[in-house]
């Protein structure tokens, strides 16, 4: 396979990727827009880190979207190995062939460490790609340390190395993101390959503004009520805080409940709707309860 590999740019600047983000109902801002660009300029994959829920994983689902790039996606966790992430070979096949060579019939057994037979995980699926692809690492801080390093090949120069066929470099350059969620710190090695944007929760007012873009109809004065419930709950010493996603849950909940207005009282009973931890709900509920 040839070695050159074809860098195609998606964008021609930040406010093109803006007004690309507005198409698929991600509401960017200027330091994800120009993070992205660069991202897609220079062909360095993006390690988006920041808490749980503030939208990263939707980030890079909605750079594919804009971009229509096959969507490739590896999720990491504890006990990924290179048959989850880079490639394995089909034992049973080879077996098959194996026993098949031995009675006079099927593959030669020479052949059982080719190209038919190889199953191909997300990396390697990236690097073969013959169109536009988005690769997603998703939770990357998941991984162990030795896991880890099974990414920095392909990371520096988009490429994977099978030992009985050699070195396979991607057609074209992808457009990878990885996430983190901050529970372990990432190597150097590997935060030097990407660049790097922080991901925070959102102000209230940009949150307000997700709310109203994703709950059609919804009422701007209880939108803003809604953002700065949740912002209060984020302020507190909790086991998880609210997610982008579980502020959206909530605002359907009150949009379909016809609620227009937004009390300590009201903020307790839908506590559950918002945290996942029945101590962060106690914790809540007993502030509530003394504020009031």
């Amino acid at each position: 396979m040839a070695n050159a590999t074809i860098h195609e740019r998606h964008f021609s600047n930040a406010e093109q990727v803006s007004a690309a983000f507005a198409t698929t109902g991600y509401l960017s801002n200027s330091s994800i827009s120009n993070a992205v660009y660069l991202g897609d300029a220079l062909g360095k994959p993006l390690l988006l880190e920041g808490p749980a829920g503030t939208g990263k994983t939707e980030l890079a689902l909605s750079v594919a979207a804009m971009t229509g790039s096959r969507l490739i996606r590896l999720q990491c966790y504890q006990g990924v190995d290179e048959s989850r992430a880079l490639y394995e070979w089909d034992y049973r096949k080879q077996l098959l062939a194996i026993q098949g060579a031995e009675h006079g019939t099927g593959t030669d057994v020479s052949d059982v460490f080719s190209e038919g037979f190889l199953l191909s995980r997300p990396l390697l699926d990236a690097v073969r790609a013959d169109g536009p692809v988005v690769l997603l690492i998703d939770e990357v801080d998941q991984l162990d340390v030795e896991a880890e390093a099974l990414l920095l090949e392909f990371l520096s120069s988009f490429q994977v190395t099978v030992p009985e066929l050699g070195t396979i470099h991607a057609q074209r350059t992808p457009l990878v993101f990885l996430t983190s969620n901050n529970n372990r710190e990432l190597s150097d090695a590997m935060k030097r390959r990407c660049l790097y944007l922080h991901v925070d929760f959102p102000t209230i007012e940009r949150e307000r503004e997700i709310i109203r873009s994703r709950v059609p109809g919804i009422d701007a004065e209880l939108a803003t009520r809604i953002a700065e419930a949740v912002s209060m709950l984020r302020s507190m010493e909790l086991k998880k805080r609210p997610s982008v996603s579980e502020t959206l849950d909530w605002a359907r909940a009150l949009s379909l409940l016809e609620v227009e207005e937004v009390t300590d009282v009201l903020l307790a009973e839908h506590a559950n709707i918002l945290l996942k931890h029945q101590s962060d709900i106690e914790a809540v509920r007993e502030k509530l309860v003394r504020a009031s």
